[in-house]
């Protein structure tokens, strides 16, 4: 998966629409789902702390939690070389049916 893929797959989601986020791109429906490392090497995704448990035990090589806090809120990093698209299809789906959720 390259940075060029990642960002084709983010904005095939219904909804979503990219911006700049500090030194990242930011992918978003209502809230921001998931980011874009500026050299493509990988994301950030807005997991539940489940969710983010589950990739990572799957997907040992390629997902971690973000360090600090947002991580412990379910931020989690995604290295994108070597993973293959159909594998990121089900945490990128994930993310943004969290940021595409309206808050109670």
């Amino acid at each position: 998966m390259t940075g060029a893929g990642f960002r084709a797959m983010a904005l095939a989601l219904p909804g979503t629409e990219e911006a700049p986020h500090f030194e990242r791109s930011a992918f978003r429906v209502r809230r921001i789902y998931a980011s874009l490392a500026s050299d493509g090497r990988s994301a950030n995704l807005n997991l539940s702390p489940e969710e983010q448990a589950h990739y990572a035990a799957l997907l040992p090589n390629h997902v971690r939690p973000v360090p600090d806090a947002w991580g412990a809120r379910g931020w989690t990093e995604v290295t994108l070389p070597d993973l293959d698209p159909e594998t990121l299809e089900g945490p990128l789906r994930a993310a943004w049916t969290r940021g595409s959720a309206r808050r109670l």
